[in-house]
């Protein structure tokens, strides 16, 4: 399973390995070496495969997602890439913190591309910076509207 940013560092043209990707990701970078067609020709070899995410497996994603804290940092494509590697059972290459976040409390294992992946598994909390409250919900604080921050309240070793 491949996020954009496996395309952006060119794994699915150097590898024979089949990949799956959503349609929403296909979007993002059907303009990847375009003029050589790269992207079509990794489709009609076999090579790439264009799925769309059973819903039920979309909702489990974004529960995991807000559980976590991470909705807001991920896009439709992320979550998109998310269900679909755990309806598939399929490993997720990624860069991305969110994502790779997301998918480690879902039990997916996560290949990270130009760096050395996430070491934790952290679960977001929203406060306050002026009067201290948390929240989860929230952007803005409804007692005196400063803008929300967050803070990891859970670490766990990722081995």
């Amino acid at each position: 399973m491949l996020d954009s940013s496996a395309f952006y560092a060119g794994i699915p043209f150097s590898s024979n390995e089949p990949s799956y990707i959503t349609p929403l990701v296909y979007n993002e970078i059907e303009h990847i070496k375009k003029d050589h067609d790269a992207i079509r020709i990794l489709i009609e070899t076999k090579r790439l495969t264009v799925n769309e995410p059973e819903d039920r497996f979309v909702t489990t994603a974004i529960d995991a997602a807000k559980k976590s804290g991470d909705f807001s940092n991920l896009s439709d494509e992320d979550v998109s890439t998310i269900a679909l590697s755990l309806q598939l059972g399929a490993e997720l290459v990624t860069d991305d913190f969110a994502v790779s976040n997301v998918a480690k409390n879902l039990n997916i294992k996560v290949i990270p591309v130009m760096t050395s992946g996430i070491k934790n598994v952290i679960t977001w909390k929203y406060y306050c910076p002026g009067c201290k409250v948390n929240f989860s919900k929230v952007t803005v604080c409804p007692r005196c509207g400063n803008k929300l921050k967050r803070k990891a309240i859970k670490n766990d070793y990722v081995s």
